[in-house]
């Protein structure tokens, strides 16, 4: 077997937890994926270790997903590789509170004269026109409303079930 960069040589306890993760079942696809992949290549286990091509036969993955899988684990450790890394940013809201009540109560009005309906630009123009905000895009209504509208319509489908 040739010398390899990255080498997974896992704990009898971190055997245990991958295993418990795995009889639970409740986790995504893709984190049971990794899980199985970091059993089978572990070489703690007396000649038991899969090369990368047969675990990624195996996995029905490519043989890079497994070496990443265990670059991965050498980098960041169990933890690290196993579960699904948090965004590194994080986006600050457009709107506040009460703006996001003046673009709903906007979006609930009667349309403009000569259209039918609000489109998602004519409401971020008419909320810069308003004063309501600085500028405004239409992806950001766009986003808003639909959140809104989401939590709106999963109260609704309580009181309407209830």
């Amino acid at each position: 077997m040739p010398n390899k960069k990255y080498r997974v040589e896992l704990t009898e306890e971190q055997r245990s937890h991958l295993l418990e993760r795995l009889g639970r079942g409740e986790r995504p696809a893709a984190e049971q994926t990794r899980v199985r992949a970091l059993l089978k290549v572990d070489e703690r286990t007396e000649g038991l270790a899969w090369t990368d091509a047969r675990t990624a036969e195996a996995l029905e993955v490519a043989k890079g997903t497994v070496a990443g899988i265990r670059r991965r684990f050498c980098k960041r450790g169990l933890t690290g590789c196993v579960e699904r890394k948090s965004p590194d940013r994080e986006y600050e809201r457009k709107l506040d509170g009460e703006q996001e009540a003046e673009l709903i109560r906007l979006a609930c009005s009667e349309a403009p004269e000569g259209r039918s309906q609000w489109s998602l630009r004519l409401l971020a123009d008419q909320m810069v026109e308003l004063d309501v905000v600085e500028d405004l895009s239409h992806e950001t209504v766009r986003q808003t409303l639909r959140t809104d509208r989401s939590q709106t319509d999963s109260s609704l489908t309580g009181v309407a079930s209830g």
